[in-house]
Order: structure tokens, then C-alpha cells, then sequence
């Protein structure tokens, strides 16, 4: 399952998270987004000890900006509330898994 990230729930959901979380900085509009979303729901399907969500940078400005979300797609992981790791473009599925 990949979860809709917003400003009302990434405390709950990212911040205040037991497991690593994989976020997916993206927007409808972004062909190279559109590319990675099987991906991103091909890995939440296999790896249930991670949450993943997507955040939409248009309706998430605040989000983008806080994270200095510069290009899309932009993936960060989260460990315990903290910024772990992150890369932006497309990406093999096999990058995305070294990430976490």
C-alpha cells in the first residue's frame, strides 16, 4: 500500500514511524513520475517493513520546500523521524531497494 502524504499526516505517518519510510516527491503532470509510480507500488507490495507514500509537490508545496524538493521525482527515506538517504530522477527499482 502506498499511502497519500500531506501536511496533516506526515507527522504521523513519517515522523512518528516504527518503520523506514520511503517518500515519493511527484506530480501528475511529470512523465518521469508517472514512469516510477509502478515501481514505487511494485516495492510496497514486497516490502511491507517499509511504509512508502507519495507526496504531490503541488498540493504539498510546503512539504517540497521544506525537504528542498528541487526536481521530480525526488525520493527520501526516513528512519526514525530523520532524513537517511535520497536521490531524485528515474531510478531501477534495484536503486530505489539500496536506498533502504
Amino acid at each position: 500500500m502506498v499511502h497519500t502524504i500531506t501536511s496533516e499526516n506526515f507527522e504521523k505517518l513519517v515522523q512518528n514511524s516504527e518503520k523506514t519510510v520511503l517518500l515519493d516527491f511527484w506530480a501528475g503532470w511529470c512523465g518521469p513520475c508517472r514512469m516510477m509510480g509502478p515501481v514505487v507500488e511494485g516495492l510496497a507490495e514486497e516490502r511491507r517493513d517499509v511504509l512508502f507514500g507519495k507526496v504531490d509537490v503541488d498540493e504539498e508545496e510546503a512539504l517540497a520546500r521544506r525537504f528542498n524538493v528541487l526536481s521530480i521525482p525526488t525520493f527520501i527515506v526516513f528512519k526514525k523521524g530523520e532524513v537517511v538517504a535520497r536521490t531524485a530522477g528515474v531510478r531501477p527499482k534495484s536503486a530505489l531497494e539500496g536506498l533502504l
